[in-house]
């Protein structure tokens, strides 16, 4: 079994941020509550290559927070783990504090 997976090309490798079911003071929360479809860069592909061979660098880094659309991605388990593969062009924007 693969103890670490380096994504191909533009891909990115994400680790979806399940929001918290409970407050602090233990009062449940709706599913909905907090709908934010966001995620922690685990790994990234070197990048594309464009026409002439350059390449073309993934926008985000290993460690970014970043915005993840409803639908898509490649779900992919490592021992335990789920992780998602995504295009760097699908990924919505970073997130930050």
């Amino acid at each position: 079994m693969a103890k670490r997976l380096i994504p191909a090309l533009n891909r990115v490798l994400v680790e979806k941020i399940v929001p918290p079911s409970k407050t602090t003071a233990g009062i449940l929360l709706p599913e909905k509550s907090s709908k934010l479809n966001s995620g922690k860069v685990v790994a990234v592909g070197p990048g594309l290559r464009d026409k002439s061979g350059n390449t073309i660098p993934v926008a985000v880094k290993e460690g970014d927070t970043v915005l993840l659309p409803e639908y898509g991605g490649t779900e992919v388990k490592l021992g335990e783990k789920e992780y998602h593969l995504y295009r760097d062009e699908d990924i919505l924007g970073t997130l930050h504090d």
